[in-house]
C-alpha cells in the first residue's frame, strides 16, 4: 500500500495536474450544490440580506448598525445604540437606566387588564403594529391571545425584582427575573402574552395550550421570536418562558425560527458589513 501511495504521488508531481480533493479544493457554489441545506440557507441569505457574504463560514450579513455599541460604565457594558431594533440586551449588556424608547404607542390588542392606560401596555410602535397583526391573524385561527405586559421602565424593573428577591431569594430570582437595565421589556420591543386557559398567568402550562404552541409556530411570521426557549436556558442564561415573545423583524425572526436560534446565536452566525 505504501509503494502504491508513493507510486501515485509521483505520478500527479510529474503531470503537472491538480488533484481535486473534496471539500477542500471545491469552490463555495461546489459546495453548496452537495449540500441541499447549505445551498438553501444561501438563498434565503440572498432573499433576506442580499449576496454579499464571501465565504460558508459566515452565510448571513448584517449592517454593523444593528450590532450592540457598548460603552463600559461602572464595570457594565451600556449599549449605546439602544433604539436599535435587534439590540441584544441579556444577562452581559445592559440599557443605560435612563432610557425609555421615544415611539412607546398603546397597541389595539386585549390586555389581560382590560382597557387600563398603565406603563406595561406600551410598546414602540413598529412592534406593536407587528402584535396587532398577529392578534388578529391568531383570531382568524380561533386562538384567543391577551397581551399581560409589554413596555417595563428601568425604575419598574427595580421594584420588580426586589419583590422576588424577597419572595423567593435572590439566587432563585435572579433566575426569573432580569437585573434593572437588563430586562428586554426596557427596549420596549417584548410583550409577555397570555390565555384565558390559564387565567391569563404567566406560566410554563401557558406553552401547553393551543394558544402557546401556535405562538411558537406563528409568531416568527410578524417578526416576533420566542426569546427564552426550554432547550436554551444555557444560552439565554434564564429559565423557559412560553410567553416571552420579543420583536426583531420579520426577515431576522424567520431565519432565527428555521434555524432555530435564540438572539445570542444568531449573533454568532451573522456577519457584520
Amino acid at each position: 500500500m505504501k509503494k502504491l501511495i508513493i507510486t501515485l504521488t509521483a505520478a500527479v508531481l510529474l503531470s503537472g495536474c491538480s488533484v481535486k480533493i473534496p471539500f477542500i479544493n471545491e469552490k463555495p457554489e461546489e459546495k453548496a450544490e452537495k449540500n441541499p441545506q447549505l445551498a438553501e440557507r444561501k438563498e434565503q441569505t440572498k432573499e433576506h440580506y442580499g449576496s454579499n457574504q464571501t465565504s460558508d463560514d459566515s452565510l448571513y450579513a448584517l449592517e454593523a448598525a444593528y450590532f450592540n455599541t457598548i460603552k463600559e460604565v461602572k464595570g457594565v457594558k451600556e449599549i449605546v445604540n439602544s433604539d436599535n431594533v435587534l439590540a441584544l440586551v441579556n444577562k452581559d449588556f445592559a440599557l443605560p437606566g435612563t432610557y425609555i424608547p421615544a415611539d412607546l404607542v398603546r397597541p389595539n390588542v386585549p390586555f389581560s387588564f382590560g382597557d387600563q392606560d398603565i406603563e406595561k401596555s406600551y410598546l414602540r410602535k413598529e412592534a406593536a403594529d407587528a402584535l396587532e397583526k398577529m392578534f388578529s391573524a391568531a383570531e382568524k385561527a380561533n386562538i384567543h391571545l391577551f397581551a399581560v405586559s409589554g413596555y417595563r421602565s428601568y425604575v419598574r424593573q427595580v421594584s420588580i425584582l426586589n419583590n422576588e428577591i424577597d419572595r423567593v431569594g435572590k439566587d432563585k430570582a435572579m433566575q426569573a427575573v432580569a437585573i434593572p437595565g437588563k430586562s428586554e421589556h426596557q427596549t420596549g420591543l417584548a410583550m409577555d402574552i397570555s390565555s384565558e386557559n390559564v387565567q391569563y398567568l404567566l406560566s410554563e402550562d401557558f406553552g401547553e395550550t393551543d394558544e402557546g404552541k401556535w405562538l411558537k409556530e406563528n409568531a416568527y411570521r410578524f417578526g416576533y421570536i420566542l426569546r427564552y426557549p426550554k432547550e436554551k436556558v444555557e444560552i439565554t442564561g434564564y429559565q423557559f418562558e412560553p410567553w416571552h415573545f420579543r420583536y426583531v423583524g420579520e426577515k431576522n425572526a424567520e431565519i432565527m425560527y428555521k434555524n432555530n436560534w435564540t438572539l445570542e446565536e444568531f449573533f454568532k452566525e451573522v456577519r457584520k458589513i
